[in-house]
């Protein structure tokens, strides 16, 4: 009986701080997100992308989706933001303060943000309600899913590596023509 209620407790503490650690996360998430639409520069624009998907990995991570971390740390952290920055330098884009990147309908898209984030909320609000993740339900381990990745969807996972290298192609190939 003990043992039972000292399980409890631990795991009423371990949710709570979870729930710390994911609050924490998302803040920082949201910050840098604002942050990435409102500079002027496209190289802190890159540096404050890095941060939000390093933030997406974070929460992964406490979710307790190991593979869907690593997955984003390697394509998106990894991957992307070189082909990003690789972007920046073969376009020749100015280092600082770029005043043309701003314009006069950034509150129209303010406005459908809010309202696609307030319908979203709703959707899940609706959708899910107060219910909560059963307790013996246990994630799905990273070798499962490789398994499932390499074996069932292995087309699908080469068909879209070869887009990202022709995306890489095209994008050399359009910032190169003088």
């Amino acid at each position: 009986m003990t043992y039972l209620v000292l399980q409890t407790q631990l795991t009423d503490t371990g949710e709570w701080i979870a729930n710390i650690f994911f609050y924490i996360i998302a803040a920082v998430a949201i910050v840098a997100a604002l942050r990435m639409v409102t500079t002027n520069n496209v190289v802190h624009a890159s540096l404050y992308l890095l941060v939000v998907l390093s933030a997406v990995a974070a929460t992964y991570v406490i979710l307790g989706a190991e593979f869907a971390a690593a997955t984003q740390i390697l394509v998106y952290l990894g991957a992307i933001m070189v082909l990003l920055l690789f972007g920046v330098m073969l376009t020749r884009a100015k280092i600082g303060a770029e005043t043309d990147l701003d314009h006069d309908q950034k509150w129209i898209g303010a406005l459908v943000a809010a309202s696609l984030g307030a319908v979203m909320g709703y959707s899940l609000w609706e959708g899910f309600g107060d219910v909560r993740m059963p307790a013996d339900q246990v994630p799905q381990r990273t070798e499962a899913v490789a398994d499932e990745i390499f074996s069932t969807y292995i087309v699908p996972f080469e068909a879209l590596s070869v887009l990202l290298l022709a995306a890489l192609i095209g994008a050399v190939v359009v910032a190169r023509r003088d």
